[in-house]
């Protein structure tokens, strides 16, 4: 049996830790007559409370709660215009700028590890929203980031297998 880190068990509590095969599936679509459900309702609050428990959380994918649904919810208060948890259920990108760059990202499954990821300056998906709304968000900076780093999750990929200059960078004791 294969011994666990339990420095990340505690730490993330609700969240899977990269090892979960949970991580590397293509997670399902959702179908439409199930959202508004209670049973729907719950996995979002338990991915609102896993999300909210991570101080430097920004937003977390269904697969890292053990769900493996084509959802993720971004943390309220991360963006100035965006002060409510926002749900994004069967996202599908639709539109990606040509021009990337690198940007820094972490996870909240594959504690501490940080790198340099190559991203589109700006994003465009569509969504339902909790309700069942389909919607369409466009995105640039940290919220075009956030919406491919969750899409990937919902692919069954990690920020580590695309990223450059991985380091490990626990926090500091006492902090």
């Amino acid at each position: 049996m294969k011994k666990q880190d339990t420095r990340n068990k505690k730490q993330k509590g609700l969240i899977l830790d990269r090892d979960a095969k949970i991580l590397r599936l293509v997670a399902k679509p959702i179908p439409q007559k199930d959202i508004g459900t209670k049973k729907l309702g719950d996995i979002i609050a338990k991915m609102k409370k896993a999300v909210r428990a991570e101080e430097d959380g920004v937003a977390i994918a269904a697969p890292q709660i053990g769900a493996s649904l084509r959802m993720f919810v971004v943390k309220g208060g991360i963006l100035p215009r965006h002060p409510v948890d926002q749900v994004f259920i069967n996202p599908e990108m639709i539109k990606a700028s040509k021009k990337k760059h690198k940007v820094e990202e972490g996870c909240l499954s594959v504690r501490y590890l940080y790198g340099a990821v190559d991203r589109h300056e700006k994003a465009t998906i569509t969504a339902y929203d909790e309700k069942g709304a389909k919607k369409t968000f466009g995105a640039s900076g940290l919220l075009a980031q956030i919406f491919q780093h969750e899409i990937d999750h919902l692919e069954g990929v990690l920020f580590t297998d695309k990223a450059e200059n991985v380091r490990d960078l626990p926090p500091e004791k006492g902090s």
